[in-house]
């Protein structure tokens, strides 16, 4: 059976292993996949990730952060879904929590932050918030 909607099974999979305690989380990897991991190390909400393709079938392995025995990512969100997609233009990205959390948005100049895409005067699609 093929997977709907795979960046909602990384998402999940990331909070059941920090639900887990888990140190490190292995899923199937894609292009969409690392880029959302490489926004989180960048923003701090994971310790790293690795892309392993060697085997034919790509694989993302990603290790987690946590700070005082919690995990560093408290919620983590899908915005738009195969079945809803989520636009927004460069003035209507949206605030999460006042600015203390981050809304990954996919943009024509790659996935970035909703602070990076209001900076580069972009707009694209909503795909998760973290807090």
């Amino acid at each position: 059976m093929s997977m709907q909607d795979p960046l909602s099974d990384m998402l999940t999979r990331l909070r059941n292993a920090q639900m887990a305690g888990k140190q490190t989380v292995d899923m199937p990897g894609s292009k969409l996949k690392v880029s959302v991991a490489k926004v989180l190390e960048q923003e701090g909400y994971i310790a790293g990730h690795r892309y392993d393709d060697s085997t034919g079938k790509p694989r993302l392995h990603i290790d987690l952060k946590y700070f005082d025995g919690k995990p560093v990512i408290a919620e983590i969100e899908r915005i738009s879904k195969p079945s809803l997609r989520r636009y927004s233009g460069k003035d209507g990205l949206p605030s999460v929590r006042g600015g203390l959390g981050v809304a990954i948005v996919s943009t024509s100049r790659g996935v970035m932050t909703d602070r990076a895409a209001r900076a580069a005067g972009v707009g694209g699609e909503v795909l998760c918030t973290v807090f």
